[in-house]
């Protein structure tokens, strides 16, 4: 998922913006939804959407922070994944320097 948003230590982080990519791993048992071809059998990946991009628009200074917040929110409206993978990625982060990337992954 591509975002922009404004989370960072520095004001102008948090004005300015920057770019944000994240991505998410589940393990879940999809049995149900395979042999019923039903939505409501599985995870509904415009949901999961929707809270990505929720919290993606509250300000964090720190990835981890955002990062947390995602993996909690996803896991609180989906008891049913097994595991959960989220990364937060920031692109070009001002470091003093030519920094592709940082970024921060939890797991839960």
């Amino acid at each position: 998922m591509d975002f922009f948003a404004y989370h960072g230590c520095f004001h102008e982080e948090q004005v300015i913006g920057s770019r944000f990519l994240v991505d998410l791993e589940m393990e879940f048992d999809s049995s149900s939804a395979e042999q019923s071809d039903q939505l409501p059998e599985t995870i509904n990946y415009q949901e999961v959407y929707r809270i990505v991009r929720h919290e993606m628009e509250q300000k964090s200074k720190l990835l981890e922070h955002v990062t947390r917040r995602i993996l909690d929110s996803v896991r609180r409206s989906f008891p049913g994944i097994g595991s959960l993978r989220v990364r937060v990625v920031k692109i070009h982060p001002p470091l003093g320097g030519k920094v592709g990337q940082v970024s921060c992954e939890l797991t839960g």
